[in-house]
């Protein structure tokens, strides 16, 4: 009860903000009295690699009617003209944590922001990252647990739906499922039963099956697991009643698993996506390709990470799991397994820069052309958006981004977006500042 009263506050806070301040930016009561058209010098055509030359885009209200190259205008539309630009799909994450704003990655600062900063103050902060990763071209996330903010994330997906505040359209895991012991923060005194912890915390099947149902009850859009922390937590068991609940409703679920028997068991029972994975084998990413999962590798937090090491006997140990994990991307590419981007945002310095993953994934082996659409139409499909986003086409979404030059040679013009589009209506154009 007192959880539900602490969201309940969290979604009036953001619900009293001034009415002004979103209503521009509403994807769904926003009418467009003209049509627009976009011009740019090429356009990234995600499901074939082809570069579309003297490029347009006709937006009427929040959809794309048209695309191609050196489309007839209608009279009376409204002309964006972004000259020597490359327009790409709205980019997407698929493993984000809006409502997680640490200063830095480390386990002390978890239990601090747990004990410190109440629901209300997670969630604004939620808004601010939303908006930040927003401004960053991403248009869409699957954000894979609010860490201990409760149902938060649902009130900042229902804001962010009706226009109070900027950000991307959200799905939400909301709590997420962990086994009782195997989850932050760590070094609780015993005498603290109810400090507050990061996921929902169970124990055995029917622990499990309420906990989905729960988290499906307050709103979750899919449901995440903690398969493993520093070793297999979950047992087979678990997991596939967890599955068997979600999928009933309509929901997926994504597995937190960094262990190769943490991976055989999400896999086996039947989850919809591997989250991090880093020590996959190629006989479970078979298995993957065989059931249709997905990876989400979340590759460039781990290569950041990597890099970070000063010590040289810890950087041996890490080179050498950092090299296994780029022969398995590449396994994984050859193999067919479908892989989604996912930047896995848990800092404040790190909320906005999703698009390092991007360039990180090129790093790895992958193509450019397979980097971005690991982030555009690949990361529609997980999402189940692939009918709405991903790709620019009539019909679709006019989610839309522009960067300089072309991300087919350059892959780093992802992070530095200059123009976004959401649903018709312009975010952010700072092309102009830029001539």
């Amino acid at each position: 009860m007192i959880q539900t009263t602490i969201i309940a506050l969290a979604a009036l806070t953001l619900a009293l903000l001034p009415p002004t301040f979103g209503q521009n930016q509403s994807t769904k009561d926003y009418k467009q009295s003209v049509p627009t058209a976009i011009r740019a010098a090429r356009l990234l055509d995600v499901k074939t690699g082809a570069l579309i030359n003297n490029a347009v885009v006709l937006v009427e209200g929040e959809r794309i009617s048209a695309v191609g190259s050196a489309l007839s205008i209608p009279a009376g539309a409204s002309i964006i003209d972004l000259g020597d630009m490359t327009l790409l799909p709205g980019l997407i994450d698929c493993h984000t944590h809006l409502l997680a704003s640490r200063l830095t990655s480390r386990d002390g600062e978890y239990g601090t922001m747990l004990l410190t900063k109440s629901q209300a103050y997670r969630a604004l902060e939620g808004a601010s990252n939303a908006r930040r990763t927003l401004m960053a071209g991403y248009t869409a996330v699957r954000d894979v647990e609010s860490e201990g903010a409760g149902y938060a994330d649902v009130a900042l997906r229902d804001a962010i739906d009706r226009g109070l505040v900027e950000g991307p359209r959200m799905k939400v895991a909301t709590r997420a499922i962990a086994v009782i012991g195997q989850y932050q923060p760590f070094g609780v005194s015993p005498d603290l039963p109810d400090f507050p912890h990061g996921a929902q915390m169970i124990s055995g099947v029917e622990e499990a099956r309420r906990a989905v149902r729960e988290q499906i009850g307050y709103g979750a859009d899919l449901i995440k697991i903690y398969a493993d922390w520093r070793y297999p937590t979950l047992t087979i068991e678990e997991i596939s009643v967890i599955v068997e609940e979600a999928h009933k409703a309509g929901r997926r679920v994504a597995a937190h698993a960094t262990t190769t028997e943490g991976i055989r068991n999400s896999v086996t029972a039947g989850v919809d996506s591997i989250e991090h994975g880093f020590r996959v084998d190629r006989p479970t990413l078979e298995l993957m390709k065989q059931k249709g999962v997905w990876w989400v590798p979340t590759y460039g937090r781990r290569f950041e990470s990597f890099t970070a090491i000063t010590d040289d006997e810890i950087r041996r140990r890490a080179n050498a799991s950092m090299s296994n994990l780029q022969k398995m991307l590449q396994t994984a590419r050859d193999l067919g397994v479908k892989i989604a981007a996912g930047w896995d945002a848990s800092t404040e310095k790190d909320q906005g820069a999703n698009a390092r993953d991007i360039v990180a994934l090129n790093a790895a082996g992958l193509t450019n052309l397979e980097a971005l659409r690991a982030a555009t139409i690949s990361g529609a499909e997980l999402l189940g958006w692939q009918d709405m986003l991903g790709s620019l086409e009539p019909g679709k979404l006019a989610d839309i981004v522009a960067v300089s030059g072309n991300p087919l040679t350059d892959i780093k013009q992802v992070e530095h977006v200059l123009f976004v589009m959401k649903g018709g209506v312009v975010i952010k154009d700072e092309h102009k500042v830029c001539k």
